[in-house]
């Protein structure tokens, strides 16, 4: 028997730094292909809005700790998936946005805060069965994450891989033009890590 056919979405994951090549030098042809855009967070609405505007495919967010502009100037045409499970093509993305607590701010947690909003979409992941993608601002606990509080990365990230060992865990935050050398991408177990800072794609199959 020949093999089957492969089916793969083609995914565009974005964070904290504009792309030169997406806004001040745009070429359309910079979108063909891309099946989903995932929006890691720190990036202006306006941003997000304009790629909404030059492809058809969704474009889902969660929001970055310096996001509290979203409230005044949400990114139109685009879609917030704050603690919830949304599915596209069969694909499930769970979203939860944010960074550690280090100063007030809409967008910061706690650990036990973000325990909590885990802990609340326990029947959101027990009727879809899981997920295949956790979409972040902040990277989990000691897995590539910063020394410093701002930079941490949250517990309740590490019990969601181990438990439900999705294909990728896609998180910004952490800037890949920091000192330190954070990899662009990097294994979890079961899991795919990927630091989306500016813009990554990558396939994932259906």
């Amino acid at each position: 028997m020949g093999e089957e056919w492969k089916h793969l979405m083609k995914i565009m994951a974005i964070a904290d730094q504009e792309s030169k090549l997406l806004w001040d030098y745009f070429d359309k042809s910079y979108l063909e292909g891309i099946d989903l855009i995932l929006s890691c967070g720190d990036l202006k609405p306006q941003y997000l809005s304009f790629l909404a505007t030059f492809t058809h495919a969704p474009v889902l967010y969660v929001r970055g700790n310096h996001d509290d502009r979203y409230e005044e100037v949400p990114p139109d045409g685009c879609i917030c998936i704050e603690d919830t499970i949304y599915v596209h093509n069969g694909v499930r993305i769970l979203g939860l946005g944010g960074s550690m607590r280090y100063k007030p701010g809409k967008n910061q947690y706690t650990q036990s805060q973000m325990r909590r909003r885990v802990r609340k979409l326990w029947w959101k992941l027990k009727w879809s069965k899981g997920f295949d993608i956790l979409l972040t601002h902040s990277p989990a606990y000691q897995l590539n994450d910063g020394e410093d509080l701002p930079h941490m990365g949250f517990e309740a990230f590490r019990t969601l891989l181990d438990k439900y060992k999705p294909a990728f865990f896609v998180h910004g935050h952490v800037h890949m033009n920091y000192g330190r050398k954070f990899p662009r991408l990097s294994q979890y177990n079961e899991t795919q890590v990927v630091n989306a800072y500016e813009k990554y794609i990558f396939e994932i199959e259906l």
